[in-house]
């Protein structure tokens, strides 16, 4: 029965949801094949919203048979039916990180760490709790530790670009720099080439994310080799042994040298194992996964602006800090034309496109034209690029607008920024799933724009988009032409 309070916001026509889940076993398939081979993930959703004239629709998601008991959703795809997924009064969150499965906890130390505790769990608030307060204790080391490490990220480029091939990635310059930001940041600032570690941190945390995602997830092989790829990779989950060797070393680094903050977890009540546990999968899945994706992501975007949008983010970015006298959080706060790109790269393509929940209770779920109603157990899906790119709250909603928050009335639009697993005008705590490094990702985009653009005028690439976003390739770079 739904809450008097979603009765009250019952203002439309009920409607029976649409969609089939079609045969067992066979429906999954049919559907999976649709998602990573036939259609492709938007055209999967956009037919299935023509079919049905409706963007809550039944559908199956991946992995499906034999990864996932039960691959069946309820899919929300658009902007109003989307922030169910972030009332947690309504919805639970327990074990639906990836979706209609979850990877075995060996992956983990055999710990259920906090982004699979759902918020009516008693650790959950304890380990939100002790997130929050590790990235606030350590704001003052922010900036100068990032520019530390974006430095060396563009003198690679610079050097590689020098060299014989003339081409950069940019993908593997920014995985260095968002290991070595985020390792620095939880382990007292030691340089992790000093560690057991040495140069293969994010080598090993790919490792260790591949054997976890790659049900969720398609090489782009081509079509001969797709049924192939799909029996390997979605019939039965990786085991956590493959993994084994390169969690220990990271296991090791961070139990040696993460010390302090060890010491934080123990007194917020925290087990030392199931501390260090969290604070791997913080570092890696959450902040390293997320970063080293999001920059190039970034720089697709602002590269495919051209160069007028290029000397129009170095001349914001030159003039605040000849006037702050150098990078500051107050000067990064004033640039509004950078820190509009910076929320429009994550509404146009955001990262993690995907959020799941099960219904707590018999609940009410509105979209633009109709009302739905969802049994209590039922699991939910929301494709974010949809509701981000809805077209009934944006304007030119496919396109991007470098400008599109700028001003009062670009930042009442906000609230349908959503990268973060919640509204851009809320906060994380620990009563809700949100990013507790929301404002620490934000704020790490913007400089790295701000450091870009103070070293060079424009820049040439090229792109293609592959399983977790794009991989760039810097062709040239313009050293900047005027300094502050």
């Amino acid at each position: 029965m739904a809450s008097t309070t979603t009765n009250k916001i019952i203002n439309k026509p009920l409607r029976a949801i649409p969609g089939t889940y079609g045969l067992p076993f066979f429906g999954p398939i049919k559907d999976r094949h649709d998602y990573f081979y036939h259609q492709g993930r938007d055209k999967f959703f956009l037919s299935k919203i023509q079919k049905y004239n409706s963007t809550v629709i039944r559908t199956n998601m991946p992995p499906g048979p034999f990864i996932s008991s039960d691959p069946r959703v309820i899919a929300l795809l658009d902007a109003v039916s989307f922030p169910i997924l972030f009332d947690n009064s309504k919805v639970e969150k327990r074990n639906v990180l990836d979706g209609t499965f979850m990877p075995s906890t060996s992956f983990t130390g055999g710990y259920r760490v906090c982004a699979y505790l759902d918020t009516h769990e008693p650790a959950h608030a304890a380990l939100k709790s002790f997130y929050i307060s590790t990235i606030a204790s350590r704001k003052q080391l922010f900036l100068p530790l990032f520019r530390n490490v974006v430095a060396e990220c563009f003198t690679e480029i610079e050097n590689k670009l020098s060299a014989k091939t003339a081409t950069a990635n940019l993908n593997d310059a920014v995985s260095s720099a968002s290991f070595n930001f985020m390792f620095r940041l939880f382990c007292n600032n030691k340089d992790p080439a000093e560690t057991n570690l040495g140069s293969e941190g994010p080598k090993l945390f790919d490792t260790w994310l591949l054997f976890q995602l790659a049900p969720l997830a398609t090489l782009g092989l081509p079509k001969i080799f797709n049924y192939i790829e799909d029996f390997l990779i979605r019939t039965v989950p990786f085991p956590a042994f493959l993994a084994k060797s390169s969690y220990k070393k990271l296991y090791e680094a961070f139990s040696a040298n993460a010390g302090k903050l060890i010491e934080e977890a123990e007194k917020a009540g925290i087990e030392r194992s199931e501390a260090i546990h969290n604070i791997i999968f913080t570092a890696g899945f959450n902040a390293y996964g997320g970063l080293k994706n999001q920059f190039p992501t970034l720089m697709k975007w602002v590269g495919l602006g051209g160069e007028k949008l290029h000397k129009e983010i170095a001349a914001e970015v030159r003039s605040v800090v000849k006037e702050e006298g150098g990078i500051t959080i107050n000067g990064v706060e004033r640039m509004s034309l950078v820190k509009s790109i910076v929320y429009e790269a994550m509404r146009i393509e955001p990262v993690v496109p995907y959020q799941y929940a099960k219904a707590r209770e018999d609940i009410i779920v509105n979209s633009h034209d109709d009302s739905f109603q969802i049994k209590k157990g039922e699991m939910l899906f929301g494709y974010q690029p949809f509701a981000t790119k809805d077209s009934r709250i944006f304007e030119k909603a496919e396109e991007f607008v470098a400008r599109r928050f700028v001003g009062e009335e670009g930042e009442r639009l906000l609230k349908y920024v959503v990268w973060s697993n919640g509204p851009e005008t809320e906060q994380p705590g620990p009563e809700n799933k949100q990013c507790p490094g929301k404002n620490l990702v934000i704020l790490l985009c913007r400089v790295f724009l701000v450091e870009f653009f103070l070293r060079y005028d424009t820049f040439e690439f090229t792109y293609k988009d592959i399983v977790l976003g794009p991989n760039v390739t810097i062709t040239s770079l313009t050293k900047a032409s005027s300094t502050f």
